[in-house]
C-alpha cells in the first residue's frame, strides 16, 4: 500500500513516516494542501492520512478535492484533536472515512490502515472493467493484445493532446487516465454478436454487417442501465460514451447515430485512432497485418474525413511511438502487460515508448 501523510509538523511527519514504513508500506509525504493535491493529481495514492488542522487548507478542504479530483476511490484518515460528535459528523460529511486521535497512538494507526485496505480490497472498478473487457476479448480471440494496446496508444495520444491550447482546461491527468481505463470496453456490446457473424473468416453481407455495428448500441444500452443506478460513476459516462461513439466518423459518415466533427466526444474520437492503429498493424483472419509506414498514411490520409485532424496531428507526432508500442506488446510476446494491471499515471509500455 502506497500512503501519502500530509502534517504541516514536521515531527509528526516523521513520527507517522516511521511506523508506516515499519510496517511495510510506501509513504510519500506533503507538509500542506497544496503540496498533498499534486501528488493527488498523480493518482498514485490509494491512502491518505492527513491532519485536520494545517495552515491554508485543512484537512477537511483537502478530503473534499480529494474527492472531486480522485477517479478511484481513495480512503482518507484524519489525525484530529476534534472527538465530539458534531465533529465526526462535520469530518464525516466531508468525506473522511476514518479518524485518529492525537497523539496518535502507533498500534491504533496500523489497525486503521488495515481496516482501509480491506474496504479498498472490495473497492470494484478496475476488476468490473477488467472482467468485462477480458469477456469481449474471450469471444473474439484474434484480437490478442488489442485491448491492451488501445489502451495505451489511447493514454499517449490523450497525454499528447493535454498540451495543445485547444484541449487546456478538456484534458487534464484525470481525462487521460479515463480514457486508459475505459478504452478496454470499447467493444463490450461484441458480447451479443453472434460467433457466425463475430468470427466469420470473410467479408460480411449487408446484413451480417447491419448486426455487427449492433455492438456500439447493445454496449451503450447496457452501460446506460449502469450509469441510471451509479449516476455519478464518471468512468462509466466515459466508458459509454467510448462504447457508443468510437465507430462514428469526424464527417459524420460513421455509425449508429452519424454524429460528426465535436459532436463526438473526445474520449472516443481519441480511441477511434488508437483502435484502427491497431486493427491495421494485426493479422485478422481475411488479411495479413499491415506495415507500420502503411498504417501510418492510410490513417493520415482519413484526416478531416474519418479522423479529428487534431488528433492526427498528434498521432504524427507520436508515430514512432505507436511502433514502438506494437512491438512492445505484439501478439506472443513475453513482455506483454496484462490487462488487469491499471498504472495511474503512465502504463510501462508507454513509459517504454517514450523513454
Amino acid at each position: 500500500m502506497r500512503i501519502l501523510i500530509v502534517d504541516d509538523s514536521e515531527i509528526a511527519l516523521e513520527l507517522l513516516q516511521r511506523t508506516l514504513v515499519k510496517a511495510g508500506h510506501t509513504v510519500d509525504t506533503a507538509s500542506n494542501g497544496e503540496e498533498a493535491l499534486e501528488w493527488v493529481r498523480k493518482g498514485v495514492h490509494r491512502l491518505i492520512v492527513s491532519d485536520w488542522e494545517m495552515p491554508g487548507m485543512n484537512g477537511l478542504e483537502l478530503c473534499r478535492k480529494v474527492r472531486a479530483l480522485s477517479t478511484t476511490y481513495v480512503y482518507f484518515i484524519l489525525v484530529t484533536s476534534h472527538n465530539t460528535t458534531a465533529d465526526i459528523v462535520t469530518g464525516l460529511s466531508a468525506g473522511a472515512d476514518d479518524f485518529i486521535s492525537k497523539p496518535f497512538n502507533p498500534p491504533e494507526l496500523l489497525v486503521r490502515v488495515r481496516a482501509g485496505e480491506r474496504v479498498l480490497s472490495l473497492e470494484s472498478r478496475e476488476i468490473a472493467i477488467f472482467a468485462m473487457a477480458n469477456l469481449t476479448e474471450s469471444r473474439d480471440q484474434e484480437t490478442g493484445q488489442h485491448l491492451e494496446r488501445v489502451r495505451c496508444y489511447a493514454q499517449l495520444l490523450a497525454r499528447r493532446l493535454m498540451d495543445y491550447p485547444k484541449y487546456r482546461g478538456k484534458i487534464d491527468d484525470k481525462f487521460v487516465r479515463l480514457v486508459y481505463e475505459t478504452s478496454p470496453l470499447h467493444d463490450i456490446g461484441k458480447v451479443a454478436i453472434p460467433d457466425n457473424i463475430l468470427k466469420k473468416p470473410g467479408k460480411l453481407t449487408d446484413e451480417e454487417f447491419a448486426i455487427m455495428r449492433t455492438h456500439t448500441t447493445v454496449g451503450k444500452a447496457q452501460l446506460d442501465l449502469a450509469l441510471a443506478k451509479y449516476p455519478d460513476a464518471e468512468f462509466l459516462r466515459f466508458a459509454r460514451d467510448i462504447v457508443a461513439c468510437h465507430h462514428e466518423r469526424f464527417d459524420g459518415t460513421g455509425y449508429p447515430v452519424g454524429l460528426a466533427g465535436e459532436e463526438i466526444p473526445l474520449c472516443a474520437r481519441i480511441v477511434a485512432v488508437a483502435d484502427v492503429y491497431d486493427a491495421l498493424t494485426s493479422d485478422r483472419v481475411y488479411r495479413a497485418a499491415l506495415p507500420h509506414e502503411e498504417a501510418k498514411r492510410m490513417i493520415m490520409k482519413s484526416s478531416g474525413s474519418h479522423f479529428d485532424p487534431d488528433i492526427i496531428d498528434g498521432f504524427v507526432e507520436l508515430a514512432d511511438q505507436f511502433e514502438a508500442i506494437h512491438h512492445a506488446l505484439a501478439d506472443g510476446s513475453a513482455e506483454q502487460a496484462p490487462l488487469a494491471r491499471i498504472d495511474p499515471v503512465v502504463s510501462p509500455a508507454v513509459q517504454l515508448a517514450t523513454a
